[in-house]
């Protein structure tokens, strides 16, 4: 069925190969001169809206036309796209197939499952994803701890994941499908074997211990073949999951020269040998507090930098009490321009089903989509994309919150409004989109601006006021005027 309120014609699109890494190849994220040139010439600006307390749920709001544009005054608001100044290359949006998502999403009912699959890959009728992340054997998110060998075989001569094949695989199968035969996928892992660690659990961090380093490197590989045996080609894999967190669930810490130095030394080494140099290698995997410290470690090393395909991070350093650290991307970015950023990981923590229409919780989603595209960022990867009415399963009792949950008791799907949010990207937006230039006169409003390949601009406009706001769109010399209600975003397709 189609999702209530989306009117919304489908895009255009090249899609992005997963199996061959030329196709990754992107340009650097600094500043290019875009050869050509856009024009607004008999064009029209289509406004899809997604507004707190209304019906409006990327609903097509307006059709504009543009005019020649004077001067500006202080006095208006206004956000101008540069086309002719494009930065990093898209490769996508998605989220995160986990146990948990798969084993809810086996309790639905087959027409539910359907809407599910469709309202997340479908360009037409949901929101189309192009990212998918998974977990290399198990996360928090599940109903328990797992792995693919039996405790104690540093040899993995027991190597099997067969454990998969009940829930989570089925359903990444069907998601790729949906998609349209192509999801650009890859892999974390959250603790090696309790029997590798220092620890001896899985849990509560630990690290590995150097005698399983080479073990432990080819247990990526395996896992790779594995489910690339199974028809569903892994695009690449980050190092470690939160990789300075000691968690109640799975975790393992590695210091900055730890990572470089497994990486170097094993991991990287491992994948040339077993044929998978070609898989794309992301490290940190963590929050953007201390992101700087781990990129300068690891990416000043040319023996470990040269396997590296860019940096991942999540958004949850706010837990320490400051403000989201965007720009330590920036930072990054100026850095190590070569490389590339990747979010990985982010979502509401604290469940509580009273707050499912939450409106700050869309908005967080939205603030960091358009000031991490900002930043240099390639891709964004949401955390689970479907979980049930607790916030879980979570075997540890880490429940969160989800884009759609489902109530497990009645058979329904609750779309929440960070799922509209995402949308306003994540449809419009497509992989090998190039970031626009794009500022605005007054911080009640943040926007992003990406160049289709399709010669259609994509701009995300969010007002985080309590006031409807009316704002100049200025595209190189033309502008219209639009209008955006409090607590708002939206999308200006032209």
């Amino acid at each position: 069925m189609k999702l209530k309120h989306l009117y919304i014609p489908c895009l255009c699109f090249a899609l992005f190969s997963c199996n061959d890494k030329a196709d990754t190849k992107i340009d650097t994220p600094q500043e290019s001169i875009n050869t050509k040139k856009f024009s607004t010439k008999d064009k029209t600006i289509v406004v899809y809206t997604t507004a707190d307390n209304t019906n409006l749920r990327l609903t097509k709001t307006d059709s504009l036309t543009f005019q020649h544009a004077e001067q500006p005054l202080e006095t208006e608001i206004s956000v101008f796209v540069n086309p002719n100044k494009t930065f990093q290359t898209f490769i996508g949006i998605g989220g995160a197939i986990t146990d948990a998502s798969a084993e809810t999403f086996a309790q639905l009912s087959a027409d539910k499952q359907k809407e599910l699959l469709k309202a997340y890959y479908s360009k037409e009728d949901g929101i189309g994803y192009s990212l998918l992340r998974t977990s290399i054997h198990s996360s928090d998110f599940g109903s328990g701890s797992h792995t693919y060998i039996k405790e104690g075989d540093s040899a993995l001569t027991t190597f099997s994941i067969e454990h998969d094949m009940k829930y989570r695989i089925p359903m990444m199968k069907r998601a790729i499908e949906t998609a349209g035969g192509k999801l650009l996928t890859y892999a974390s892992p959250w603790s090696p074997p309790a029997f590798m660690k220092s620890n001896k659990s899985m849990l509560k961090g630990g690290t590995l211990l150097p005698n399983y380093y080479q073990s432990w490197a080819t247990y990526y590989t395996k896992f790779i073949k594995a489910y690339e045996k199974e028809g569903m080609p892994i695009w690449g894999i980050t190092i470690q999951n939160e990789p300075m967190a000691t968690q109640t669930w799975e975790s393992c810490i590695y210091s900055a020269e730890a990572e470089r130095d497994f990486l170097k030394n094993y991991l990287g080494p491992t994948m040339e040998t077993e044929g998978l140099g070609d898989k794309n290698i992301v490290i940190w995997d963590h929050n953007r507090d201390l992101i700087t410290n781990r990129a300068n470690v690891i990416l000043s090393d040319p023996e470990a930098s040269k396997y590296v395909w860019g940096t991942g991070f999540h958004w949850y350093e706010t837990w320490t009490g400051g403000d989201p650290m965007f720009d330590n991307l920036k930072a990054v970015n100026e850095s190590f321009p070569d490389k590339k950023l990747l979010f990985t990981e982010g979502c509401n923590e604290n469940f509580d089903a009273t707050k499912y229409q939450y409106w700050p919780n869309a908005e967080r989603y939205g603030n960091s989509m358009i000031n991490d595209f900002n930043n240099g960022t390639v891709g964004w990867t949401d955390w689970n994309i479907l979980l049930d009415q607790n916030g879980g399963p979570n075997h540890v009792g880490n429940f969160c919150f989800a884009p759609i949950h489902a109530d497990t008791t009645t058979g329904q799907l609750i779309y929440t409004p960070s799922y509209y949010y995402i949308g306003h990207f994540s449809k419009f937006i497509r992989p090998e989109a190039k970031r626009v230039s794009t500022a605005v006169s007054r911080s009640v409003l943040i926007s992003t601006s990406f160049l289709n390949d399709d010669d259609k601009i994509v701009t995300v406009v969010m007002n985080k006021s309590d006031k409807t706001i009316s704002y100049n769109l200025f595209v190189a010399q033309e502008k219209t005027v639009v209008k955006i209600p409090p607590h708002a975003m939206q999308t200006l397709l032209y």
